[in-house]
């Protein structure tokens, strides 16, 4: 199994011990920016895409944690699914981890192995307007807004990344 190591985090796959506290996260008000689900079962829909896009394509969301724990303080990663018109490097992260530049660290971490080892030119990040930290984890890893840039929804912004080339 490919596991992400950072100077304080562990990246790896998704696992089924992760589900509650995902699907926790996604019937919160934290989801409120990237598709809140009021079901259980619509929120393990989502639980189950993210971990099934690493069956399908070899890539996804990694379950982030810190060193010498292997509970979850969120989801960073790299991903493409049905209807995104690009790749997207995208965070979610549990409410005890927000603040501490585990968003970033993770997101650097993912973004560099996702342009190394499949050999990706851009990603973009798809955010809400009105999620501000998220524009700030964005703007911290380089990623600029790109208005000519297919959206998912009419309000949305895009934010692209550095190429791996601007970068070095």
């Amino acid at each position: 199994m490919i596991v992400l190591e950072t100077e304080r985090l562990i990246l790896r796959r998704p696992k089924p011990e992760d589900q509650e506290r995902y699907i926790a996260f996604i019937m919160s008000d934290r989801a409120r920016f990237v598709g809140q689900e009021t079901s259980r079962f619509a929120a393990w829909k989502c639980f189950a895409a993210e971990a099934g896009h690493w069956t399908l394509h070899g890539y996804g969301p990694w379950a982030v944690t810190l060193k010498g724990s292997d509970e979850t303080l969120g989801q960073v990663g790299v991903w493409h699914p049905e209807g995104f018109p690009e790749r997207e490097l995208g965070w979610l992260l549990w409410a005890e981890a927000e603040g501490k530049g585990i968003a970033a660290e993770a997101a650097a971490a993912a973004r560099d192995h996702d342009y190394g080892t499949h050999g990706t030119r851009r990603l973009v990040s798809y955010i809400h307007p009105s999620n501000a930290r998220s524009i700030r984890v964005a703007e911290r890893l380089g990623a600029r807004p790109d208005p000519d840039a297919p959206k998912l929804d009419a309000d949305g912004l895009v934010y692209r990344h550095p190429a791996p080339e601007e970068l070095a």
